[in-house]
């Protein structure tokens, strides 16, 4: 499962990015250590971070299963390059800026397009195909 582990790796980079601005967020007095505090930017990290982890996990566990099954690694790469440049893009639009729609909008793209065409492939495979 070297594929999967790759983009795993490289992903867990990007949560632990995700991560620590929402603990700096955190940090100095008068911030939440709850919530977000009425904050919208502690409100923006907060969702970079759990929208991250709502999705890549899911995504992660179909490529991996499609890797273990014999996909062909130029599948397994597109889908796992395709999944991180969506979720650098919407982790960034998100939790960096104030207002990057094109991040947000091309990273939720990019991330469905892979569940989506990841869960067709683990079906067709299960029937046989692909």
């Amino acid at each position: 499962m070297k594929v999967t582990l790759l983009y795993g790796g490289l992903l867990a980079i990007l949560f632990i990015a995700l991560s620590a601005r929402v603990i700096i967020g955190r940090m100095g007095p008068g911030s939440p250590s709850l919530g977000d505090g009425g904050n919208s930017v502690m409100f923006r990290r907060i969702r970079g971070h759990g929208n991250f982890a709502e999705y890549v996990p899911l995504a992660l566990v179909l490529i991996g299963f499609l890797e273990l099954t014999g996909s062909p690694q130029w599948q397994l790469h597109t889908l796992g390059s395709v999944l991180l440049v969506g979720r650098i893009l919407h982790g960034y639009a998100l939790s960096f800026t104030d207002d990057n729609s094109f991040g947000r909008n091309a990273g939720i793209f990019a991330t469905l397009l892979v569940l989506s065409t990841s869960t067709v492939l683990c079906i067709c495979r299960y029937f046989g195909g692909v």
